[in-house]
């Protein structure tokens, strides 16, 4: 398919109508039109599987779904039992429901390094609650957060450190630091620089590398030492790493977690977990000050936590982490094979652990390129392939892969054209895609 003959006549419309009604166009900044090229961010009728289908009844092979969190495919029979089973039994009550317990306790089976457990619906609602927690239980006003990765929040305490904060002020900017994943030395300094102000050290435990050896051992140590909780943002390595998440799998257990995106297969829940002691300050047996911890409208709808019941158990039972990796293996080595045929090898970089792969569009003098991303992107587009990332689920077929693969050498080929023209403008098409994090539109 050329990308001539791709226009998305329905989706061009549908953006337009977007725009008009919704802020940006898209409920979050990272599904936004401006996020593909110029004219071909497909609008999506419906999935299944590892498929989905644009209103221009195009089908798509598709990654990164939903954000990382449609890990089992879209629509899964299990996960869709589940839900329907609670659907006609009512989602909301004024009391707590039964499924609220075993929730929690299917949680807590799942994930043995934490003692409590608390749902909501989205990421950012229990890495706030995490934050205002550590800052109860220490005293302290500081935040540190890891510098090296992208997203822990909406709130003020890290949006404000990013190139988005207008709204925000400086002084609620100023309570939170940052320190460099992988390096103990430079995090001990600015523990030391801030002694006995820091109230968490917040990170992802793992990301696009894996953690140098002894790094998150040496991490508990610090936060052990100078005093401060010790929280590992898992909404990405939780079920994806191991059922477990990063904290079963490298057997480093925090103070804190949190948990979503593939807990909920696309339904929205997320968890705040983590020692009793901590927990139970938001909740009525405890003697100190009440913590509001968290406290949602929502955030124990019955059907969602019916999800995550299943996912949990389709994850343990199927064996769903390690058939992620096998997909990711072979989807980083047939990519990476085709790169190297095309001449793009070195251009073309796939990083990440295999159940969580990026990748890298890298100009003729090795730097990151918007303009090489867009035309990677558009040729994917026109091939089939949905891929802001090369993020896999567990519905992906080995010819799914397969088919990645074609439409990645046909992509790599044009992409050796605009290298050897040192300019990928002609190829482009329109503007270039561009990074969510950015100060003006």
């Amino acid at each position: 398919m050329d990308t001539e003959e791709f226009p998305l006549p329905r989706s061009r419309m549908a953006n337009e109508r977007l725009h008009a009604v919704i802020p940006g166009g898209a409920h979050t900044y990272a599904k936004g039109d401006d996020q593909y090229p110029e004219n071909l961010a497909p609008v999506i009728s419906h999935g299944r599987g590892a498929h989905v289908w644009d209103i221009d009844d195009n089908r798509y092979i598709e990654y990164g779904s939903g954000l990382r969190s449609v890990s089992l495919g879209h629509a899964h029979p299990r996960v869709i039992e589940a839900v329907r089973r609670e659907l006609d039994r009512g989602s909301n009550f004024v009391r707590p429901s039964i499924v609220e317990v075993e929730a929690a306790e299917r949680f807590l089976a799942t994930v043995p390094t934490a003692e409590m457990v608390k749902f909501a619906k989205n990421g950012s609602d229990v890495t706030t609650a995490a934050v205002r927690l550590a800052r109860a239980a220490t005293g302290r006003p500081r935040v540190a957060i890891c510098g090296d990765h992208p997203f822990f929040s909406v709130d003020d305490w890290f949006i404000g450190t990013t190139p988005m904060s207008a709204g925000i002020p400086a002084a609620t900017t100023e309570l939170t630091v940052a320190f460099p994943y992988g390096d103990l030395a430079a995090t001990e300094q600015l523990l030391t620089r801030y002694q006995d102000e820091v109230a968490c050290l917040i990170l992802e435990p793992a990301g696009h590398t894996e953690p140098p050896p002894g790094y998150l051992t040496g991490l508990r140590e610090l936060a052990d030492r100078h005093g401060c909780v010790l929280i590992f943002d898992e909404m990405i390595t939780g079920l994806r790493w191991s059922e477990a998440g990063a904290q079963g799998l490298y057997g480093v257990v925090p103070d804190l977690s949190t948990f979503g995106k593939a807990l909920g297969n696309g339904f929205a829940v997320s968890a705040l977990a983590g020692r009793r002691d901590l927990m139970e300050r938001g909740g009525l047996r405890h003697s100190g000050d009440r913590v509001f911890l968290l406290s949602t409208t929502h955030g124990a709808e019955t059907h969602s936590l019916a999800a995550a019941m299943a996912v949990q158990t389709t994850y343990v039972e199927e064996g769903i982490t390690a058939r992620l990796h096998a997909l990711g293996a072979r989807l980083a080595a047939g990519v990476r094979d085709a790169a190297a045929s095309m001449g793009v090898g070195d251009h073309i970089v796939v990083r990440g652990r295999a159940s969580n792969l990026v990748f890298a569009t890298l100009d003729e003098n090795r730097q990151p390129s918007q303009q090489y991303r867009t035309l990677f992107l558009r040729h994917l587009l026109a091939g089939g392939v949905l891929a802001p990332s090369f993020v896999v689920s567990s519905a992906l077929s080995d010819a799914d892969i397969d088919r990645t693969v074609d439409v990645v050498a046909q992509a790599c080929a044009v992409y050796r054209k605009a290298l050897d023209a040192a300019d990928p403008t002609p190829w482009v098409a329109g503007r270039p895609v561009k990074p969510v994090f950015r100060r003006l539109a």
